[in-house]
C-alpha cells in the first residue's frame, strides 16, 4: 500500500531525521539561524521594548496612565476600608508623588524569592501583586498585575516608601531596576501606608512629553466622586501652573455624595429635562460587589456615560454599560403600560431611552475581566445582571414617585423612537426615488418661480377655497395647497397613523426639506409657509392642528422664521362707495364707530374663504401690500413650557385638556357676551 505524503512533502512512512543529525549543506538562510540568534528579555525588560502592549502607546494619553496605574492602587487601599486619604502632589522636574495611609507595601521577604523582598518583587515583576487571589482585595482595579511594575519600568526614576509597624522603608529604582538596596529609615510615628514618586522616562515617551497638571487634577478630582468619604488631597508647584486654568495650588476633595455630587457638577448650568436625578447605591448580596449610579435627561439632548469599574475608567463601556441600558428601557417600558401608552412605546429602543441621558456609573466586582491592557472595556459577564438587578426596582420607584418628570421623560423617549422611524421611512423613501424625477402632490398648484426666495405656499382648507386662492394669487411666487377638512393631530397619534396620512405626507412633498433632525433648510421650496383658514371655530382649530404638526414635526421651519397665519377677514362692511373689511367682532364695532360714524352700514359675514370672490380674497389676505399676517414663532426662552402646553392642549390625555377648560371657561363666558 502507497504510503501517504506528509505536510513536508516526503512519505508518512518516512522515519523523521534525529535532532542531532547535521543539516544538509548549503540550505539557504539555516545555517546563519542559530539557538545564538534566540533572544530571551528578562525582567521588565520586555515593557521597555514594547510599551504599547502594557499600557497602549506612548502618547500623551498612555504618559497619564501612569499615574492612573498608582492612584488605582491607593484607592483599592481605599475601597478595601483601609486607607482615608489619597494625595497627589506634582512637583517640579516632572516629579509626580502619590501618597496613601493604607497598609503600605509589604516589606519582608518573599516566599519564592528569599533574596527580595515582596516590594522589590511587585516592582520589579510582572504579574506579581496582592490581587490575584481574595484575600488581600475583595475587589480591586484589575488582576493583570503589571501595574505599578509597567510604571517602574518606564521611569526615569521610582521612590517608592513605605510606612508599616511603626518602621519606614526606602528604595529607589531606575527604568525598572533597583537602584538601591531597601533601607530601613528608622522609626516614625503617626505615619502608615505608601507614598510612590516617580518621574517618566523621557527615552520612551520623548523629551518634550510632560504629565500636565489640568489632566492630573481632573483624574484626581474623579477619584475622589468615585468613592464617597475618602478624602483626597492635591497639591501642585505654582511653577507649573503658568498658563492653566481652573487648576488650583491645593485643594482637598471629599463629596459625600459621590456620583450624584459629580453629575451635579458636571451638568451644572445645562437645561434638564428631569429635575432630579436618579440616583443610588446597591451592595450585593451574595458576596463582595456594590453598584453605584447617578441618572438625568438634558434639554439639549447632549448625552455622555461615564462608566467605571473597581474605581478604574472604562471610556469604551463594556458589560456594567449594558445593564444600564437594559435596566432603563424595561423600567420605562414597565412605566408605559402602567399609564397606558404601552402602544406609543412598543417601537422604543434602548438608543432612544439614552439619547439626552447623562449617566454615571460605578460598579465593584471581584476579578473583573477587560478587553485591552489598559482597561478601557469591562468584559465581565456578571456585571450585567448585577447592574440590571440592582438599577431595576429603584427605576421603578423613581418613575412612580415623580409623576410629572417621569412623563416628560416617557413623552421624549417616544418622540426619539418616532424620529428614528421617520428617518428611516424617509431614507428608504429617498432611496427608492433617488432616480426618479420629484412628483408633486396633484392637487398642488405651484409657483412658476423655481428659487425659494420670495415663494410662497399657502395652505388652505378644501377644495371650495382653494379654487378661490388660485384665481386669486400671483402665479410667479404664490402657490396653492388646498387640503380636505381637519388634519391628523400628531401630538395624539403614533408613528403608524402619521405615516399612512396621506395629507401631510403630501404637505412634506411640497415642502421638500424633511421632517425634525433630517430638517434641511437649503431644500426647503419656499420661503414662506402661509395657513390660510376661515375666520371662524373650526379654521382655528385647522390651524391649531397645523401648528401642532410643525412644531411636532419640523420645529426648524419655524425656528427659521417661516411659518405665517394668515388673516382673512370675518365681515364685509359697504356704505355707498365705501367698502372696508373686520377681522373680528371688535373690529367690526370699531369701524363702525370710527368709519361710518353709525350710518347706515351694510354688513355681510362670511361663511368661509370659498365665499369670498378671488379679488376679494387677493386684496384682504394674499396682496404682500395690504394684507396682515402672524408669524409663528417657539417661546425658546422657556422651550419647556411650550412643549408642555402644546401635549396638554393637543395631547393624548384629555384629562388635561378637561382642566384647561375647566380653568378658562369664565374668560370663555366673557368673550361670548
Amino acid at each position: 500500500m502507497a504510503s501517504k505524503p506528509d505536510l513536508f512533502g516526503g512519505a508518512a512512512a518516512r522515519k523523521p531525521a534525529k535532532a542531532t543529525a547535521p543539516l544538509p549543506k548549503g540550505t539557504p538562510g539555516e545555517a546563519g539561524y542559530t539557538a545564538a540568534d534566540i533572544e530571551v528579555l528578562e525582567g521588565l525588560e520586555p515593557v521597555r521594548r514594547r510599551p504599547g502592549m502594557y499600557i497602549g502607546g506612548t502618547d500623551e494619553k498612555a504618559l497619564h496612565h501612569l499615574f492612573a496605574e498608582v492612584i488605582d492602587n491607593a484607592m483599592d487601599e481605599a475601597v478595601a476600608g483601609h486607607a482615608t486619604f489619597i494625595a497627589v502632589e506634582m512637583e517640579p522636574g516632572g516629579y509626580l508623588t502619590v501618597t496613601d495611609n493604607g497598609r503600605g507595601i509589604p516589606v519582608d521577604p518573599h516566599p519564592k524569592f528569599p533574596d527580595k523582598s515582596a516590594l522589590e518583587v511587585i516592582l520589579t515583576t510582572l504579574h506579581s501583586g496582592g490581587k490575584f487571589g481574595s484575600k488581600a482585595y475583595s475587589t480591586s482595579g484589575g488582576l493583570h498585575g503589571v501595574g505599578v511594575s509597567v510604571v517602574n519600568a518606564l521611569s526615569e526614576v521610582l521612590e517608592v516608601e513605605v510606612a508599616r509597624g511603626q518602621r519606614l522603608y526606602r528604595q529607589t529604582f531606575s527604568r525598572g531596576a533597583p537602584a538601591t538596596e531597601l533601607e530601613d529609615a528608622g522609626t516614625v510615628h503617626n505615619r502608615r501606608g505608601t507614598r510612590v514618586r516617580f518621574k517618566p522616562d523621557a527615552l520612551i515617551f520623548g523629551v518634550g512629553a510632560h504629565l500636565k497638571p489640568q489632566r492630573i487634577f481632573t483624574m484626581t478630582r474623579a477619584k475622589a466622586y468615585l468613592f464617597a468619604g475618602i478624602e483626597v488631597r492635591w497639591q501642585c508647584a505654582p511653577e507649573l501652573l503658568a498658563g492653566v486654568d481652573n487648576v488650583p495650588e491645593k485643594e482637598t476633595f471629599k463629596f459625600p455624595g459621590g456620583l450624584k455630587d459629580y453629575l451635579a457638577a458636571t451638568v451644572e448650568g445645562r437645561p434638564m429635562l428631569t429635575s432630579d436625578f436618579f440616583a443610588g447605591k446597591v451592595e450585593a448580596d451574595n458576596g463582595p460587589g456594590a453598584v453605584e449610579w447617578a441618572i438625568g435627561w438634558a434639554e439639549d439632548g447632549d448625552a455622555f456615560t461615564h462608566s467605571y469599574c473597581n474605581t478604574i475608567p472604562t471610556p469604551d463601556g463594556g458589560t456594567h454599560e449594558n445593564g444600564l441600558r437594559a435596566a432603563l428601557l424595561r423600567g420605562l417600558r414597565s412605566y408605559a403600560d402602567l399609564t397606558n401608552q404601552g402602544k406609543r412605546f412598543k417601537d422604543v429602543v434602548a438608543d432612544d431611552v439614552t439619547a439626552g441621558c447623562v449617566s454615571l456609573l460605578s460598579v465593584f466586582i471581584r476579578e473583573p475581566e477587560f478587553q485591552g491592557q489598559t482597561k478601557e472595556r469591562l468584559s465581565s459577564s456578571e456585571a450585567t445582571r448585577l447592574v440590571e438587578t440592582a438599577i431595576r426596582d429603584p427605576f421603578d420607584h423613581w418613575l412612580a414617585n415623580s409623576p410629572t418628570q417621569a412623563r416628560r421623560l416617557l413623552d421624549r423617549v417616544i418622540e426619539r423612537a418616532e424620529d428614528r422611524m421617520r428617518r428611516r421611512a424617509e431614507k428608504e423613501t429617498l432611496r427608492k426615488t433617488a432616480t426618479r424625477k420629484l412628483r408633486l402632490p396633484g392637487k398642488l398648484a405651484d409657483c412658476t418661480q423655481d428659487t425659494a426666495a420670495g415663494a410662497e405656499l399657502f395652505i388652505v382648507e378644501g377644495d371650495s377655497a382653494g379654487g378661490s386662492a388660485k384665481q386669486a394669487r400671483a402665479r410667479q411666487n404664490q402657490a396653492i395647497l388646498p387640503l380636505r377638512g381637519k388634519i391628523l393631530n400628531v401630538a395624539n397619534a403614533g408613528v403608524d397613523k402619521l405615516a399612512q396620512n396621506q395629507q401631510l405626507a403630501d404637505l412634506l412633498l411640497a415642502l421638500g426639506c424633511g421632517t425634525k433632525s433630517s430638517y434641511r433648510e437649503e431644500d426647503l421650496r419656499y420661503e414662506k409657509i402661509v395657513i390660510m383658514t376661515d375666520a371662524d371655530v373650526d379654521g382655528a382649530h385647522i390651524a391649531s392642528l397645523l401648528v401642532t404638526y410643525f412644531y411636532r414635526e419640523i420645529p426648524g421651519l419655524i425656528r427659521g422664521g417661516h411659518l405665517y397665519l394668515a388673516v382673512p377677514p370675518l365681515y364685509r362692511m359697504t356704505h355707498g362707495a365705501t367698502t372696508v373689511y373686520a377681522r373680528d367682532d371688535a373690529e367690526r364695532e370699531k369701524l363702525l364707530a370710527t368709519t361710518f360714524k353709525n350710518k347706515k352700514v351694510d354688513i355681510g359675514r362670511f361663511k368661509g374663504l370659498g365665499e369670498m370672490m378671488p379679488q376679494q380674497l387677493r386684496e384682504t389676505t394674499m396682496d404682500p401690500k395690504k394684507r396682515t399676517m402672524l408669524r409663528v414663532e417657539i417661546a425658546e426662552d422657556d422651550e419647556i413650557e411650550t412643549r408642555d402646553t402644546v401635549e396638554r392642549l393637543m395631547g393624548s390625555k384629555a384629562e388635561a385638556r378637561f382642566r384647561f377648560i375647566q380653568e378658562h371657561a369664565p374668560f370663555a363666558g366673557e368673550l361670548d357676551v
